[in-house]
């Protein structure tokens, strides 16, 4: 009885929602919560889209306004021809699908491993793995950095080169530790039931395992092209050349030189394809994450 009453123990008891007082305050602050929180993240993009509308000497004046006085809709075509943000987004897509590809084939293949080759020291690997995510961002990049300048035993500097991209996001512990968490929910009777049928490790992998594992490639696929797209100083420091610098970095190079509505209409820009992509993609988001156990 003692365990029933604890599961059905909530913040809010079910006997202060029967009544009519207890329904309009529940009601009231669940409002104001789900207000609040959407201000918060929808303001600052109605901030940049309405401020690229804006003309530059509307934006310098010291009194903001949350509504434009004029409109200059030219600002966006005008960044977009000025500027060439068409190559930089080119730029941005080829490291994105780059980095996406490298990491679902590195990270994939570790964390099948880890939970169904069940190698020697296996827990070890990943407890090692997951201890890289207790380290700032900033304290990797400098022996980060040194490694891609030259790139021991084979002596290559990557440099200015998409690789430098790649290859550092191969190995995402947060991701393989999501799929080794997924992979484990497979039953093991599917797996020996293959191996019964003569199906070796790498068939497995191809026509059981990622068929069932769709979900959460998914989600692994959206954070691999979302931490890309987002990313600016680790592009920055090693795509010194313009040509090939992606959209983030473009923006922080052009900034000196373009005016202040064309640099709020390019970060709009900018940000549409990853609201695009959530948009799209939010179902198989939410589903990857909370994927459970199979049944049958």
């Amino acid at each position: 009885m003692a365990t029933a009453e604890s599961a059905a123990r909530t913040l809010v008891a079910p006997a202060e929602l029967d009544r009519p007082l207890g329904r309009l305050l529940y009601r009231a602050v669940l409002g104001t919560v789900l207000v609040t929180f959407t201000a918060a993240f929808v303001f600052p993009l109605y901030w940049m889209v309405s401020g690229a509308l804006k003309s530059s000497a509307e934006l310098a004046d010291p009194s903001p306004t949350l509504i434009p006085h004029s409109f200059h809709p030219e600002s966006y075509a005008q960044a977009w021809s000025s500027t060439g943000l068409g190559r930089y987004f080119l730029n941005t897509l080829l490291l994105a699908a780059g980095a996406l590809l490298c990491q679902l084939l590195v990270d994939v293949c570790a964390a099948y491993a880890l939970s169904k080759l069940r190698p020697v020291l296996g827990n070890v690997v990943l407890a090692m793995m997951l201890a890289t995510l207790m380290l700032p961002v900033s304290a990797l990049l400098v022996p980060t950095y040194l490694t891609v300048v030259d790139i021991p035993l084979i002596h290559v500097n990557l440099i200015n080169t998409p690789f430098a991209i790649w290859l550092p996001a191969c190995a995402n512990a947060f991701n393989i530790f999501v799929l080794k968490r997924f992979f484990d929910q497979i039953p093991e009777e599917l797996i020996d039931a293959a191996r019964i049928d003569g199906a070796g490790p790498v068939r497995i992998l191809l026509h059981v395992v990622l068929p069932l594992a769709r979900p959460v490639l998914a989600v692994v696929s959206i954070f691999a092209v979302v931490g890309v797209w987002k990313d600016f100083l680790w592009p920055m420091l090693t795509l010194p050349d313009p040509k090939g610098q992606p959209i983030t970095v473009a923006l922080n190079t052009l900034a000196n030189d373009m005016p202040a509505n064309q640099l709020l209409a390019g970060m709009a820009m900018a940000a549409v394809p990853l609201l695009v992509i959530f948009l799209l993609f939010q179902r198989h988001i939410m589903a990857g994450l909370t994927a459970g156990s199979l049944k049958g």
